[in-house]
């Protein structure tokens, strides 16, 4: 049974990730800066600001994870925060998984990442401090930390929850479609490949993605 905390845990991510890993028997505490609707029994819930909740809760954890998103209050605070988050799970030898999105992905082997191109302006700011942190993560690490940073397929989120289905695929920073070049992953098993990563660590100071 391992220690994992989940920033963001009330959002669509966090929430299906604290669910996995209560599941699976693990001990999990919730971060976030609202009550969660519904408190899942087993779990652990700590309301304030991530820098502040993280000073108490990171020291003795076993995994970190960040799965909060650049909005509200959030909006362009995420790269200093997750910052903070990183730099706390390496003095706490804690493994740290970083949810970003889609955009930080490319389209093919050396090709510019989602994020470089033309992006939808109301999808724009987000997607780009999304592809900040990662940056962050790649460039300034500290080195003896631990971490991945992880990407969901493009249709991805509380308006394409879909179902669980117990398969996924894990690549690299190249985007996965399927036969029909769609690129889509549920809310679970999402969750379930996060999981299994802090599970089984498999993927060390890497972007990787998750799709079917």
């Amino acid at each position: 049974m391992a220690s994992i905390l989940v920033f963001g845990g009330t959002g669509y991510t966090g929430d299906h990730i604290i669910r996995e890993a209560a599941a699976r028997g693990h001990e999990v505490i919730s971060v976030s800066r609202s009550e969660p609707k519904e408190p899942l029994e087993g779990v652990r819930y700590e309301t304030g600001s991530a820098e502040e909740v993280a000073r108490r809760v990171v020291p003795g954890a076993d995994a970190v994870v960040a799965a909060m998103s650049p909005r509200g209050d959030m909006a362009g605070r995420l790269v200093r925060v997750y910052g903070e988050l990183a730099r706390a799970a390496a003095e706490a030898g804690a493994r740290y998984v970083q949810i970003g999105g889609f955009s930080s992905l490319r389209p093919a082997p050396g090709e510019p990442r989602f994020a470089e191109g033309k992006i939808d302006e109301q999808f724009r700011a987000e997607a780009l401090e999304g592809e900040a942190t990662r940056v962050m993560l790649a460039q300034n690490a500290p080195p003896e930390l631990d971490w991945v940073f992880v990407s969901p397929a493009a249709s991805y989120g509380a308006w394409a929850a879909g179902e669980r289905t117990g398969t996924y695929r894990v690549g690299g920073d190249v985007a996965l479609f399927d036969a029909e070049g769609g690129s889509n992953i549920s809310g679970a098993d999402f969750a379930s490949a996060v999981v299994d990563e802090i599970d089984n660590p498999s993927h060390h100071r890497e972007h990787i993605g998750v799709a079917y």
